[in-house]
């Protein structure tokens, strides 16, 4: 007959079991992600119209979760992202055109120079906090204009950068738009695991910590500075990722297209409100809501009457708004959650 094992081991074994289990229905739920985000591209093979509504999904898609770590999980509502966006899209194509750096390396040197770029720029705004963080922020992206359309021999001016049509793995560019969608998805998926890793470190809950209450961090001895200052550095680099992405999948960038609030700057944003800010699968989900939605009214509405996707799209948003103030997916969790308890009251009376 065996020993009992002492409580210290009976508790280790049953922590151990319980993180087994946690890390397994995480794995499930990644795969069954990755394949309910994948299926449309299977679906949809050969329609280039959806495949490409398919590309900006996943590319604003993972723009979205890489603005979620610094605005949903450290509270800094950042409107300037879209200067991390075309650090990451002039330098890759700079480096391009001028030596002829494949763009699967040149991305390399955009993302670090974003990272040092990004809390460099934005430490000193840290002291603000709510809308006048987001209008400190804002400002940000006005300069990168003006410098963006200053600095020619950098950024091309008012005129911006063309790059040319040479198919090939190492140009990253490809004649079958479906490849771009599987490049874009790729990104998507290196930002959800980059948020996931940082959501279940210390790192991670020192940035939640800081969002709910800074005072109480500093007081329990969390750099507050430095959580906040880390966690920019990560969302900057994975933000100028996309934009070597992008600047590859259209080849041709200009200040409007890459500084554009309502396209670039305000769009992370408004996916991640309309998913669930601070949570791992709100932005994706606000992206394959709103992207589609927003571009199919563009082309059905468009000829007929003008500006009325706007409408719809704004009407949406709002309805959002009033009755999802924390998202879509806090939504459907807090349903199902109340759906358990109704079930559960209702074994307890049978």
């Amino acid at each position: 007959m065996k020993a009992p094992l002492p409580v210290a081991a009976r508790v280790e074994s049953r922590v151990v079991a319980s993180q087994l289990r946690s890390r397994r229905r995480m794995l499930a739920l990644g795969a069954a992600g990755a394949l309910a985000a994948l299926a449309p591209l299977a679906l949809l093979h050969g329609q280039p119209f959806w495949v490409n509504i398919l590309i900006s999904t996943y590319l604003f898609g993972g723009l979205a979760v890489a603005w979620n770590l610094m605005a949903g999980f450290a509270g800094q509502f950042s409107l300037g992202h879209g200067v991390f966006f075309a650090v990451g899209a002039y330098t890759t194509a700079r480096l391009y055109l001028l030596w002829g750096v494949s763009p699967w390396l040149g991305l390399l040197p955009a993302a670090l120079a974003c990272a040092l770029i990004g809390p460099l720029i934005f430490w000193p705004t840290f002291r603000l906090k709510g809308a006048f963080f987001a209008i400190a922020t804002l400002a940000f992206n006005e300069v990168g204009v003006v410098c963006a359309n200053y600095f020619e021999s950098l950024t091309g001016g008012p005129r911006g950068l063309q790059i040319p049509f040479k198919p090939g793995f190492a140009q990253m560019i490809f004649t079958n738009p479906a490849h771009t969608a599987v490049l874009m998805f790729s990104y998507l998926a290196l930002c959800v695991a980059a948020a996931v890793a940082v959501r279940r470190s210390r790192l991670g809950y020192y940035l939640l910590a800081v969002r709910e209450d800074e005072d109480a961090a500093r007081a329990s001895g969390i750099d507050v500075t430095g959580v906040k200052l880390r966690g920019t550095a990560l969302s900057a680099a994975l933000t100028a990722v996309g934009g070597a992405l992008f600047v590859m999948a259209v080849r041709t960038i200009d200040p409007p297209s890459l500084f554009s609030l309502p396209d670039i700057g305000f769009k992370f944003a408004l996916l991640t409100l309309i998913g669930g800010i601070g949570t791992l699968a709100g932005p994706v989900v606000g992206a394959f809501l709103i992207i589609p939605t927003e571009t199919w009214l563009r082309a059905t509405l468009g000829g007929g009457l003008p500006g009325m996707h706007l409408v719809i799209l704004g009407g949406l948003m709002l309805a959002a708004a009033l009755f999802m103030r924390k998202g879509l997916v806090h939504a459907i969790v807090t349903l199902v959650e109340r759906a358990q308890r109704w079930r559960t009251k209702g074994q307890r009376h049978d």
